[in-house]
């Protein structure tokens, strides 16, 4: 008697799996060169499409640094193409701090644990495990749909999604909108006493703010450490980031964060006060977070390095230091940074990119924002403008407008914002199956 072919298994069936093998691969980046490869992730990740058929190619920008592409044709060659990408690198994570080893994928208190569960590799599992059942059902999208799973995001993207947009243009041919990653997460508001609100916050990127990494240098005259120095290069660097560090940015509301502000406004039923937002954030906690970091500019200092002993004056100071600036902005922001640099300290771009932005009021965020209130009754999907950078930028050059769409229920317990590169990062197993029932709904429409 013949055995009957075991049936395939669904999206939400094998998701947890591939976000945990996705993690077991241990692709650190720590930037400027010093990463893990991504070779043997992309590799991963290409024999699962082809074996559903969506003939893939892994590229490289340098030895081992690799990014897996798809298109996969629709069943109208005149409907516009879709891109959804990802980053395949993950930042570093010390072992010693985690309550299971960060790279173990262990599936542990109904989650899945490990670096890169959160930021990204349970959003790329989705992908896949969604792509992978469609395919299997001969179920495809109106227009093409390409997927890109990439290199190098958490250091600039210039091995991975700008070597792509540039070497692989072709593939993007017909692209108008993407989505990616850092939204379509649950943020569960509370009530005055602390307790659950009866809702659920879901915000979606539209935009995020633009980036302007930059190496200071102040130069003075070397000499001995015992004799007077009026132009000590690291006493005039160190004024110079102190003055940065402490300066306070203004409010300046871009029309994104007022459509946060007016969603977030409708969804709880109060008012925010838009003279007091720093206090109306701490008002609203997890919610509050949600636009905290997007109302104004901000710059960080992040490294200093100046001299080789004690008693030796150096003749140059560097340091360096995280900027970033909302939509509109970036002329006055880098105005403001030169003058509190003053005449004796320089900058130079580590990194440059500018504020990228999509639609809120366009057919593709209503189709997300349906999708989400389709599988979650309790959900009000809002605007959102990201605080950080994503390969966005780099989609954003070649005119594709991406909007932040990782979909995840999450219990109200767990700090979803809070484990960005945090420690004992992890992502419900339920959340990832219904962020692929969320996303199968949305490529429904495309």
């Amino acid at each position: 008697m013949t055995q009957a072919p075991a049936r395939a298994r669904t999206a939400a069936q094998e998701v947890a799996e591939l976000c945990a093998t996705l993690i077991r691969f241990a692709t650190v980046n720590r930037g400027e060169g010093d990463a893990h490869p991504e070779r043997p992730a992309a590799e991963y990740v290409a024999g699962l499409l082809d074996e559903v058929g969506a003939e893939s190619v892994v590229v490289e920008s340098e030895p081992g640094r690799a990014s897996t592409l798809a298109r996969i044709s629709g069943t109208d060659p005149s409907a516009p193409a879709f891109l959804i990408h990802g980053h395949l690198d993950v930042v570093p994570a010390d072992p010693s701090e985690w309550t299971v080893h960060p790279f173990s994928g262990e599936v542990r208190d109904g989650c899945v644990w490990g670096r890169g569960a959160v930021d990204m590799k349970g959003s790329l599992a989705m992908t896949l495990a969604v792509v992978r059942q469609r395919l299997r059902e001969g179920r495809r999208t109106r227009g093409d749909l390409v997927l890109a799973f990439l290199a190098d995001e958490e250091c600039t993207g210039r091995l991975g999604s700008y070597h792509v947009v540039r070497e692989h243009r072709d593939l993007f041919t017909g692209v108008a909108e993407a989505i990616s990653e850092s939204g379509g997460f649950s943020v569960t508001p509370h009530t005055a006493d602390g307790s659950p609100a009866g809702k659920r916050i879901y915000p979606i990127a539209t935009g995020e703010r633009g980036t302007t990494w930059m190496r200071l240098t102040a130069r003075g005259t070397a000499g001995h450490g015992s004799k007077p120095a009026p132009d000590n290069a690291v006493a005039e660097l160190c004024h110079a980031v102190s003055r940065l560090a402490s300066y306070e940015w203004p409010v300046r509301l871009t029309p994104g964060v007022r459509a946060l502000l007016d969603g977030l406004a409708e969804a709880l039923g109060t008012t925010i006060d838009h003279d007091r937002l720093d206090e109306e954030a701490r008002r609203l906690g997890r919610v509050g977070r949600l636009f905290a970091g997007t109302i104004r500019n901000s710059l960080n200092p992040t490294r200093l390095d100046a001299g080789y002993k004690v008693n030796v004056v150096p003749g140059v100071a560097t340091a360096q230091v995280d900027g970033r600036f909302l939509p509109g902005t970036k002329e006055e922001f880098l105005a403001t940074v030169d003058r509190l640099l003053g005449p004796s300290v320089t900058r130079e771009f580590i990194n440059e990119d500018d504020a990228p932005s999509a639609d809120p009021a366009g057919p593709t965020f209503a189709a997300l924002a349906d999708a989400l209130r389709a599988e979650d009754p309790a959900a009000h999907p809002v605007p959102y403008v990201m605080s950080g950078g994503t390969d966005a930028k780099a989609f954003h050059r070649i005119g594709i407008r991406s909007f932040g769409f990782a979909p995840l229920l999450l219990g109200p317990e767990l700090d979803y914002q809070g484990m960005f590169h945090g420690v004992d990062e992890r992502v419900p197993v339920e959340g990832l199956r219904f962020g692929t029932r969320v996303l199968d709904r949305f490529l429904d429409t495309r």
